[in-house]
């Protein structure tokens, strides 16, 4: 039996299996092809134990790597796993976000047994959804693209190319997307060989010993950290403006119950499912809520299955962070993860105000735009925007950037301007936009776009009419709003636009902090 590990030597395999992580990203970085994963960097990766447990994860996107945290272990137990198999999945309903979002899982033996798993996960702009885009204002999951359920995308080494041509050929760009998917195999290929050097180095039973460590010890910094919020039900409801089919003020509910070291997060109350995109699986919603929680943790804590030990949650069946199929989900990874936040802070805020920001501007405002016989012939652009972050006891709220579950970049303009037919006319932030309070929340920006050629358009954007809120005495910030061509926008909308529009975006400040919140 492998002896203990010391404090030094536990840094080091935390390391270790950490940079197998990174090494992927890097790899997966620099040989996609689309800028919406080489540029913006909407991509995650992360390694699980046999049994599907986390083990690491590079610091990616937030709601790709809580979720799959969540969802792992349902996954790989229920496939039979051979060496040099690849599986690909986005269904939401079987271990997916959104139909975007497609990951790939490959297992690593040694000695003929199954020692863990890679899985990288990456949002591709086509993904054959009825809008440029595939983010569109959808009313079931169908809309919204190809759904593949876990299947093996390469079995014992060779590469299931009917499958891959199939996936590939609902997009309007099959080469684009087929040098993803290729970026996406050789990420976990690497990942793979170093995790499989690691283990062989260590020998399989000092591996498995090593991880129970590395989970035990995140637990107890995890529940030391949790031991510091005062016992006690806190409760917050905040609400999603509308779901783009006229349902509006969506309510979602959460109470927080916390038990010395142990959290219990309930969100009953929450609205039912809706018509319109912004429903999400469970695991979507414990992305946020993991998210929260980890924030509050040692920087130090391992981003494995022990760190999140402690934490517990429901939704009911049927609501908004539950939902079943076949809802629509384009925008509940996007923006009702984004509110799942909110609430928890908003809960939290009235335990640990000193430790709790304001609202931050609470939207990915994402925009989604294509065409399919234009100038540039067929061409889909995705992004997501920053806006201001929320104040705090120690600082004023920092301005124009992405915040929570989104980790992205911006797209640079001149990647935008080289690969589609649009001019970026505007790029500043929208000053006096956080709210006003002892620390100011930090401003949203202003993107404002031309189109040089006539494109379909979708918004899918958040906290237009539901303010980001404050904390203690801090003020709201201002909402956000869409234009085009200056004529005010709904915040979830599809339209189509002609050679010399322009579409401008004006994202949410973040809201203020002041003593109040003492």
């Amino acid at each position: 039996m492998m002896r203990a590990m010391d404090a030094i030597e536990l840094s080091i395999f935390s390391s270790r299996i950490e940079a197998v992580c990174e090494e992927m990203g890097a790899v997966l970085r620099r040989t996609a092809f689309s800028p919406n994963i080489k540029d913006r960097l909407d991509f995650s990766c992360a390694v699980f134990d046999a049994a599907g447990e986390l083990c690491a994860q590079a610091a990616h996107i937030p709601v790709h790597l809580g979720s799959m945290a969540y969802a792992m272990r349902d996954i790989v137990g229920g496939i039979r796993w051979c060496e040099g198999d690849m599986v690909v999945v986005n269904d939401p309903f079987l271990g997916g976000t959104h139909l975007p979002d497609v990951t790939l899982i490959a297992p690593i033996f040694i000695d003929g047994e199954p020692a863990g798993f890679v899985a990288n996960r990456a949002h591709h702009a086509d993904i054959g959804g009825n809008a440029p885009g595939s983010m569109p204002i959808s009313r079931s999951l169908e809309e919204e693209g190809v759904i593949i359920p876990p299947t093996h995308l390469i079995r014992g080494g060779k590469l299931d190319q009917a499958l891959l041509d199939h996936i590939v050929g609902t997009t309007g760009n099959a080469h684009e997307l087929q040098g993803d998917f290729a970026a996406q195999i050789s990420a976990n290929r690497s990942g793979a060989a170093r995790l499989a050097e690691l283990v062989a180095g260590m020998g399989a039973e000092g591996y498995r010993e090593a991880l129970v460590e590395l989970n035990g010890y995140a637990e107890r910094l995890a529940r030391s950290a949790l031991a510091t919020i005062p016992d006690g039900e806190y409760c917050f409801t905040d609400y999603l403006d509308d779901d783009g089919l006229g349902n509006c003020d969506l309510a979602i509910r959460a109470s927080v119950r916390v038990a010395h070291d142990a959290i219990a997060v309930d969100f009953s109350g929450t609205a039912a499912q809706t018509a319109g995109n912004v429903n999400c699986p469970l695991s979507v919603a414990a992305a946020g809520v993991y998210y929260v929680f980890r924030c509050l943790m040692p920087e130090n804590t391992p981003a494995c299955a022990g760190a999140f030990r402690a934490i517990t949650l429901f939704a009911p069946e049927g609501c908004l962070l539950n939902a079943r199929r076949p809802a629509a989900v384009a925008a509940g990874n996007v923006e009702t993860s984004t509110r799942v936040v909110d609430v928890i802070c908003g809960a939290l805020a009235q335990a640990i105000p000193q430790l709790i920001p304001a609202a931050s501007h609470g939207s990915m405002n994402n925009l989604a735009m294509g065409a399919r016989d234009g100038v540039q012939g067929k061409w889909d652009y995705y992004e997501t925007m920053g806006g201001g972050m929320g104040a705090g006891a120690h600082g004023g709220g920092l301005s124009a950037l992405q915040t929570h579950m989104t980790n992205t970049l911006n797209t640079p303009i001149e990647v935008l301007e080289m690969n589609y037919p649009l001019r970026l006319r505007r790029y500043a932030i929208r000053h006096g936009s956080g709210g006003v309070g002892g620390r100011r929340g930090g401003d949203g920006l202003v993107r404002e776009f031309e189109f040089l050629d006539g494109a379909e358009v979708t918004l899918l954007t958040e906290r237009r009419t539901h303010a980001p809120w404050g904390v203690g005495g801090g003020e709201a910030a201002l909402p956000g709003e869409n234009r085009l061509n200056n004529v005010l926008l709904p915040g979830k909308v599809r339209l189509s636009v002609k050679p010399g529009d322009r579409l401008s975006i004006a994202t949410p400040g973040g809201g203020g902090w002041d003593r109040g919140g003492e």
